[in-house]
């Protein structure tokens, strides 16, 4: 769609002077940037498809339950930043939370600087759904 409207623009005539010839280009560029940024990406991610050896312990994939210094729990799941979905409770690794949770054992008591202030909880349960 591009590249169709960038070929009606060029043949318009004189291209130093033509708008949407030049922002179509532009616009090109953008996206062979994004595609080869996307490649890059996509040959360095690794697919986990089995939970680790140590199952006490807060990994990439992990879902965690967490009692917060109120009482109440919460449940996250430890994602990439390239799967974050906010309805699924998913958290990425690359968050201030997920990083302080990951390398965590069951039990064990935390402080995260968070936005909100500093927070303070326990991890209750650790599951590593596939």
């Amino acid at each position: 769609m591009v590249t169709a409207a960038v070929q009606a623009a060029a043949a318009q005539g004189d291209r130093s002077e033509n708008a949407e010839y030049t922002y179509g280009k532009r616009r090109l560029r953008e996206i062979d940037r994004r595609v080869r940024f996307l490649r890059a990406r996509l040959d360095g991610m690794v697919i986990v498809d089995q939970a680790p050896a140590d199952r006490q312990r807060v990994f990439f994939g992990a879902r965690v339950t967490l009692e917060t210094e109120l009482g109440s729990d919460v449940c996250y799941r430890i994602v990439g930043p390239d799967e974050i979905d906010m309805a699924s409770e998913y958290i990425s690794m690359d968050a201030p939370l997920g990083k302080a949770l990951l390398g965590k054992r069951l039990n064990d008591e935390f402080r995260v600087e968070l936005p909100a202030g500093v927070q303070t909880y326990v991890i209750v349960a650790i599951d590593y759904p596939l």
